[in-house]
């Protein structure tokens, strides 16, 4: 199946996936998460990105494990901490989108 121009129409099924991705990251804090972990390779700690989002630890926390539920992010434990870094890199093409957008006149 094909929409206007020739290009393939998107399923219901991946739709609804990114959907739920957007409505997740349609949140502040979740899109600073995304900020502060952006070109951080090997991402970062829970308390830095707890103090770059100004929000206590269960806060911060809650949001870190709504994000990588649906795998926008992923973690490891280094130690005793746990380290969070970007799984999907749409999250920073809406971030860049958001960014333009911003600047427009």
């Amino acid at each position: 199946m094909s929409t206007r121009k020739g290009k393939k129409a998107l399923s219901l099924e991946m739709l609804d996936r990114v959907a739920t991705m957007l409505r997740l990251l349609a949140h502040p804090h979740r899109l600073k998460v995304i900020e502060c972990l952006e070109g951080k390779e090997d991402g970062a700690p829970v308390m830095e990105i707890m103090e770059h989002l100004d929000l206590p630890h269960a806060a911060t926390s809650q949001h870190l494990n709504q994000m990588k539920r649906v795998g926008l992010l992923r973690s490891e434990r280094r130690g005793k901490e746990v380290w969070y870094m970007i799984a999907d890199p749409r999250a920073l093409t809406i971030l860049g989108c958001i960014r333009k957008q911003q600047q427009a006149p």
